[in-house]
């Protein structure tokens, strides 16, 4: 019965540990937590400067657009007024280019009824030229709308560059069309001022349209991006639930770059402005510090880990100490008694001093029968010499404990496989040996289990033929064997034909199932006990025939090919039969003192199956290299 005390000092080291594993938990579990806040607090700022800077550009193409929308009021307001003569429009043509004082502004252009140019900014020649096709001219025509058109991005027919337009409508007297007043503004303008914000390698600075229509992004001097429809990404899909400005995270349509952003509608004109930063820019400070912060807290977890573990340890062994020293003091019977392992002491003559009741169920016979008796008594004759000398060394003192493992008698179940673990005992008095304690344990299914292991490791999973190690082997023992005794060693090298374009046709599971099948066959050809069948690698195999000469050696191989023939396995990769074939390889040799080794019989098989190949496969060739074979073989 366990008390309370020594429960009490079996759970200290598990105390301990669990105080360890807490505090390194507790330390990793707050240095997540805090570069998670960091991260977030990276991204709150990168929000805030996205912000700002949305502020700034909306504010920026506000000012631009107010001033083109004050420049076509006054225009149209003038026209209106003094109408659109000949002399109204010469005079016009020397005002405006006096209207073009900012770098804002493109081109200021009017047009009559009919999209006919009547006056503009550039020094062209407009005589032939009409917009009547553009789309904000057909809007004015068709609409009374008086107010500013900001209209999509176009190329400008007079130079070409993209451009945005801001147009009015001009009315006669009588309210009917009479032309439109326009104004261009560089889609450039927008790019080089958007250039002068840091947003990142990867971040970008864009005026939009309410429809989604790109009018202008940073880095686009090209203007690959200009004119875009956007209409269909989400931001705008929810327009009219989101509020006038937000942050907004996206993945970019236009270049596949997951973004932070902000963006703001104008509360006067039709447009909105996103500036975004690079999710990964933002956060690259931070991974990089985060590496830095993290790999510190783990060598600190590490090292207390460590530490802690030693700590343990300690705590553990002494523990073992006490309890062992405790252990010393119990009566060595009631120990024994409980050991579900047949626990022994054997005397200075070998005989059995005690026995534990296990050894009833372990051997099937009781301690009554045993007691008196020879110690080696039951153990298999050819482990006794071993068992004896072992006990004998350690009742000379030569050692002080041996492990080993032998057959012992069952007493009905015949030979079993058991341990023994031995250590001498001394008298309490006088410190001399007075005999062994051993502790036998039933290893029989251990054996068992190891044996099928050592199986295992010679045999190929796929085909149950030997593996590649095994023949190696074997190979090595026949060729010695057969130099020793003066016969001939036979090799057959066989090769599925156009094995890949099997699996690539029919699948792999079907190229197993055609291994499997060749390796019966294999397997019934390989009859002698010295014969070895193997799989000798992917879908190359061998057969070794010992003491077997060049004609038993085709005439195997030949039947190994027909048989498989025989099964019909479809392979229509494999013309012209349109069957799974093999391509055999066959070498025989007369191992002598002159001969190398083994391998000139595996290159000339080599060889052989080469030749095969080469010559129309399925079908068997001998090689001429180490015993002529006759042509009509092959």
């Amino acid at each position: 019965m366990v008390t309370s005390r020594e429960l009490g000092k079996t759970r200290l080291p598990l105390w301990a540990a669990g105080f360890v594993v807490l505090i390194c938990v507790t330390i990793l579990g707050l240095s997540a937590w805090r570069e998670w806040e960091t991260r977030n607090a990276d991204l709150r700022n990168a929000e805030i400067d996205m912000a700002n800077l949305a502020h700034s550009l909306i504010q920026h193409a506000d000012d631009t657009f107010e001033l083109a929308d004050t420049i076509l009021v006054g225009l149209v307001h003038r026209l209106e007024l003094d109408g659109m003569g000949p002399d109204t429009i010469e005079k016009l043509q020397t005002y405006l280019p006096t209207r073009k004082s900012s770098d804002r502004i493109r081109g200021i252009f009017v047009y009559d009824e009919t999209g006919r140019w009547l006056a503009t900014t550039e020094q062209i020649d407009f005589s032939r030229l009409n917009n009547s096709d553009r789309e904000y001219f057909q809007r004015h025509r068709d609409s009374p709308e008086k107010g500013t058109l900001i209209g999509r991005p176009i190329k400008s027919r007079a130079g070409g560059q993209w451009i945005i337009t801001a147009s009015r409508r001009i009315d006669r007297p009588d309210g009917s069309f009479a032309g439109v007043a326009l104004l261009t503004i560089d889609v450039a303008y927008f790019v080089k001022f958007y250039e002068r914000f840091d947003v990142g390698p990867n971040g970008s600075a864009s005026l939009l349209n309410n429809d989604g229509i790109m009018l202008a992004r940073s880095r686009d001097e090209s203007g690959v991006f200009v004119g875009r429809d956007l209409s269909k990404a989400p931001l705008f899909r929810e327009w009219k639930k989101r509020p006038v400005a937000a942050v907004y995270y996206f993945k970019s349509p236009l270049d596949g770059v997951q973004r932070l952003s902000y963006y703001q509608r104008s509360s006067r004109y039709p447009l909105m402005v996103l500036a975004s930063k690079s999710q990964d820019d933002v956060l690259t400070p931070w991974r990089r510090a985060a590496v830095t912060r993290v790999t510190f807290v783990l060598g600190l977890v590490l090292l207390i880990a460590v530490i802690g573990y030693y700590l343990v340890r300690q705590l553990s062994q002494r523990q073992r100490m006490a309890q062992a020293l405790a252990a010393n003091e119990a009566h060595f019977r009631l120990l024994a008694e409980q050991s579900s392992d047949m626990v022994t002491r054997i005397g200075l003559d070998n005989r059995l001093l005690y026995v534990s009741p296990s050894c009833q169920r372990m051997i099937g016979w009781s301690p009554d029968e045993l007691l008196g008796k020879s110690a080696v008594a039951g153990i298999h004759e050819e482990d006794m010499e071993r068992v004896e000398q072992a006990i004998t060394a350690l009742k000379n003192g030569e050692a002080e404990e041996a492990r080993f493992v032998y057959r012992q008698r069952h007493r009905e179940n015949g030979d079993i496989w058991v341990e023994a673990a031995l250590h001498v005992t001394r008298a309490s008095d006088s410190g001399e040996i007075d005999g062994v304690v051993a502790v036998v344990r039933d290893m029989t299914e251990q054996k068992d289990l190891q044996d099928k292991l050592a199986a295992l490791a010679t045999t190929d999973g796929l085909t149950g033929l030997a593996n590649r190690r095994t023949f190696d082997e074997r190979l090595t023992d026949e060729w010695a064997r057969a130099r020793r005794d003066g016969t001939q060693l036979s090799l057959l090298l066989i090769d599925v034909d156009h094995f890949k374009k099997f699996n690539d046709h029919y699948g792999h599971l079907a190229g197993d199932g055609c291994l499997r099948a060749l390796s019966r066959i294999l397997s019934a050809h390989a009859r002698r006990p010295a014969d070895l069948a193997a799989r000798y690698g992917g879908e190359e195999f061998a057969v070794l025939l010992p003491d077997t000469g060049p004609d038993g050696c085709a005439e195997v191989g030949e039947a190994i090919r027909q048989a498989l023939r025989d099964l019909a396995m479809l392979h229509a990769q494999n013309p012209p039969s349109r069957l799974v074939t093999v391509s055999v390889g066959a070498a025989a040799s007369l191992p002598s003192e002159t001969t190398a080794d083994a391998s000139t019989l595996v290159a000339a098989a080599d060889r052989a199956l080469y030749a095969a190949k080469d010559n129309g496969r399925d079908r068997l060739v001998m090689s001429g290299q180490v015993v002529p074979w006759p042509a009509k073989t092959a």
